[in-house]
């Protein structure tokens, strides 16, 4: 299936050996399987909103909607707000039909609505050259960013819950945290990040502003370890709060890496980063959520429960910071991750990495997931949930 994003190409290599915990350890929520209560009730009883992506192209798989409707309280807008969707190439009219289908369906299903993403640099459609972005005026880059960005706002003001406003943004190897190789970097300059929430706040001022980003937990697929890329998080987030940028929450994708994460997870470390984005005001989601299974075994049995394990260890650590407040997975079913389309694994199985497999049936992750939301400490609701 076409999902219309081009993800990153991701490094190949040997898989590493898999932690002897991620393959024989217990896992402590295995019985609840029997469980009833939906991921979003869960979540609920102690002030965490539960979200999944999924986009307007899945709606006709009946099945999976009623998954998608009975289990997420939270829609991340998985492909209908990006680019090769409203602005196919630099000269088409915005089309803003998908958009409107996925935000109808959210309030159809009292379903809070998460956008992704106003300010990329993928997500563009064919028929954006490879290089185009790079080349424009920046009075040109102003007029199709801004522009697209107040259009949009402007059609769904008052519907979305959060905006991802910069998404991708940052780098420790750019400059002073920032992300050089970046079209509106080059084209407008390090403003359009300050101009963009600024925009975004004047036109939907009740809406959750985040900057969202990834490789905060172990070493990821570019080799690139966690440690400066949380420094150069910590840093961008400084120089945007010293401008008086109406920041208001920073996601975390969580695009977890299953080889040796038992081992290449650093608890204490990350509880640390989560501490200072707390320390600094800011609302944490996790927005993204799901499991590349390289280095664990074809065997299914095997893989689920070591997947199940990361989600749990990897849940219970981030859930005890109080300002974590939502968890969403990027997708609920592995019929759907984007992982099977664009890397898929060498041995021929289909990727796990999701609550539910390719059969929509509910696996041990499911029970990892919801045992993790309800064993989390209470906290404020950032959200009010419509149902």
């Amino acid at each position: 299936m076409d999902t219309g994003i081009t993800r990153r190409t991701v490094l190949k290599g040997g898989a590493g050996a898999v932690a002897a915990a991620a393959l024989s350890g217990p896992l402590a929520d295995a019985a609840l399987g029997a469980h009833k209560s939906p991921l979003w009730r869960a979540a609920r009883s102690n002030g965490i909103v539960y979200g999944a992506a999924t986009a307007s192209w899945q709606f006709e798989d009946d099945k999976y909607m009623a998954i998608i409707r009975r289990q997420a309280a939270l829609l991340f807008t998985q492909d209908d707000f990006l680019w090769y969707t409203l602005k196919p190439s630099r000269n088409a009219p915005l089309d803003f039909t998908a958009g409107d289908k996925i935000v109808a369906l959210a309030e159809a299903n009292k379903q809070l609505l998460f956008g992704a993403h106003l300010v990329w640099d993928e997500g563009f459609g064919d028929g954006w050259g490879e290089d185009e972005m790079f080349k424009l005026s920046e009075k040109e880059a102003r007029e199709i960013l801004f522009g697209t960005v107040e259009a949009t706002v402007k059609r769904y003001k008052g519907r979305v819950a959060g905006w991802i406003v910069v998404n991708e943004g940052i780098s420790n190897e750019g400059k002073r945290g920032m992300r050089t190789d970046y079209p509106w970097y080059q084209t407008i300059g390090r403003s359009y990040m300050r101009e963009s929430y600024e925009l975004v706040r004047s036109l939907d001022p009740d809406a959750t502003l985040v900057l969202n980003e990834f490789g905060f937990e172990t070493v990821n697929q570019y080799g690139d370890e966690p440690g400066p890329r949380r420094k150069a998080a910590l840093q961008v987030i400084d120089e945007l709060q010293k401008q008086h940028v109406p920041l208001d929450a920073f996601g975390i994708q969580a695009h977890l890496l299953a080889d040796r994460f038992h081992e290449r997870f650093n608890a204490k470390a990350y509880r640390r980063f989560l501490a200072e984005l707390a320390d600094r005001g800011l609302d944490i989601l996790i927005t993204e959520m799901d499991v590349l299974d390289d280095g664990l075994p074809k065997n299914r049995a095997a893989r689920d429960r070591a997947v199940a394990e990361i989600y749990k260890r990897y849940l219970d650590v981030t859930l005890r910071e109080p300002a974590v407040k939502s968890v969403m997975t990027f997708g609920l079913s592995d019929t759907y991750t984007w992982l099977q389309e664009d890397m898929p694994r060498e041995d021929g199985a289909h990727r796990h990495a999701l609550p539910y497999d390719e059969h929509m049936h509910r696996t041990r992750v499911w029970n990892a997931l919801h045992g993790s939301l309800r064993r989390a400490r209470n906290r404020k609701r950032l959200w009010t949930l419509p149902r």
